[in-house]
């Protein structure tokens, strides 16, 4: 879409977010030389979110697509193997299936958490049950920070013999259940992408419980070298592993990561008062037990009621130089998966694809001043009294 010209400064959907000590582990990194790969900022990076999350250990590495692929290698996924995947999702949720070989298969969302259906979920396992082809795993996303109902799931899970891994890429430093987002299956997913909660620029991490099995992570992160001393490669490995720069920057992020949650949290409050006076908009609310990020805010929009569409609204934004964004397209639903199976949350009812069709994500950069917020809401209020001439 062209951009409109206009005098106002833009409004990202997700813009960087620095602390401002950022520089401070850059210049350190560069005075000792540590210019290369790995180094004492990836090491402490690694000590901090593990301890953030919860979990016994982390791996840093290069993108969150990456540790999804390490940890479906390390529950030995392989060519012909089956793993289930929450269709309301990012594409990079979905291709490190592909990249180890196996066939996806798509699970609902349910409309109160926006993630994956538990009943969805059930009637695949025991269908995949009857035909003796159970998934070698499940990812479960957590959207727009909101977490999934993870003790359905994982009793679920834990019921075939199934093991999670949690997409926290959109969902760190959310909760559920007094738990960290992505601390409750057996690996867990963050991303520090640029549009993310905190960044690193580009960068993710693995974290688990399972110590073992992150060393064997972190061997295949960096070209799987055997301990010889030449280069010596007994298996596949993988250029996965973070920078020690970036990792720096990841430091710094982190100490102001409950700031960032503060004031996203905030934004959602503000956006939900100032605009509950326009029927047939819906917020989504936290489930029971949750506590949500709220990366992005979202909402749902009737437009029999509303008389807005999600796409004329964007539009609209748009000429006020402000970016906002439909809902994920459900994987399920993409032509680079088509033939792929999927389960829907009840026969004849696909909640991902009625919440595309009346999602809508709004700005929420936690740098955002309110006077830009306001420029937002003003624009939506406005486009619904043209709609009713009210």
């Amino acid at each position: 879409m062209a951009l409109i010209s206009t005098s106002e400064k833009r409004i990202y959907l997700s813009p960087p977010h620095m602390s401002g000590h950022e520089q401070q582990y850059l210049n350190e990194a560069f005075e000792t030389n540590w210019i290369a790969p790995l180094g004492p900022n990836v090491d402490e990076f690694e000590r901090r979110m593990s301890a953030y999350a919860g979990t016994k250990g982390s791996v840093a590495v290069n993108s969150g697509t990456a540790a999804i692929h390490l940890a479906l290698i390390l529950l030995n996924v392989s060519k012909g193997d089956v793993v289930f995947c929450s269709t309301l999702t990012f594409v990079a949720s979905a291709n490190p299936i592909v990249y180890a070989g196996a066939e996806p298969v798509f699970i609902d969302s349910d409309a109160d958490s926006w993630n994956m259906s538990p009943q969805a979920l059930e009637r695949a396992l025991y269908e995949a049950k009857k035909k003796n082809k159970l998934p070698k795993a499940v990812i479960i996303v957590h959207l727009y920070g909101q977490s999934a109902k993870m003790h359905e799931l994982v009793s679920i899970c834990r019921h075939y013999g199934v093991p999670i891994i949690e997409d926290a890429a959109e969902s760190l430093g959310s909760e559920y259940m007094g738990q960290k987002s992505g601390s409750m299956g057996e690996f867990g997913v963050y991303s520090f992408n640029g549009n993310k909660i905190i960044t690193t620029s580009g960068g993710g991490m693995l974290v688990s419980n399972d110590t073992d099995r992150l060393e064997q992570a972190r061997n295949l992160a960096a070209q799987a070298r055997e301990p010889f001393p030449h280069y010596q490669h007994q298996k596949t490995g993988y250029n996965y592993r973070m920078s020690n720069l970036l990792a720096g920057i990841g430091i710094a992020q982190l100490g102001v990561l409950d700031d960032r949650v503060a004031a996203k949290r905030a934004l959602f409050v503000r956006y939900k008062e100032s605009l509950r006076s326009i029927e047939g908009i819906q917020f989504a609310d936290e489930i029971s037990g949750s506590r949500s990020n709220r990366w992005l805010t979202t909402l749902i929009m009737d437009e029999t009621v509303t008389g807005m569409s999600v796409s004329g609204l964007i539009v609209a934004l748009e000429k006020e130089n402000i970016e906002a964004r439909h809902i994920w397209k459900p994987l399920h639903t993409q032509p680079l998966f088509k033939g792929c199976e999927y389960f829907s949350h009840r026969e004849e009812e696909s909640v991902s694809d009625q919440l595309f069709a009346t999602g809508l994500c709004l700005p929420s950069g936690t740098n955002m001043s309110e006077a830009e917020q306001d420029r937002v809401i003003e624009v939506i209020q406005t486009q619904y009294k043209l709609r009713f001439n009210k």
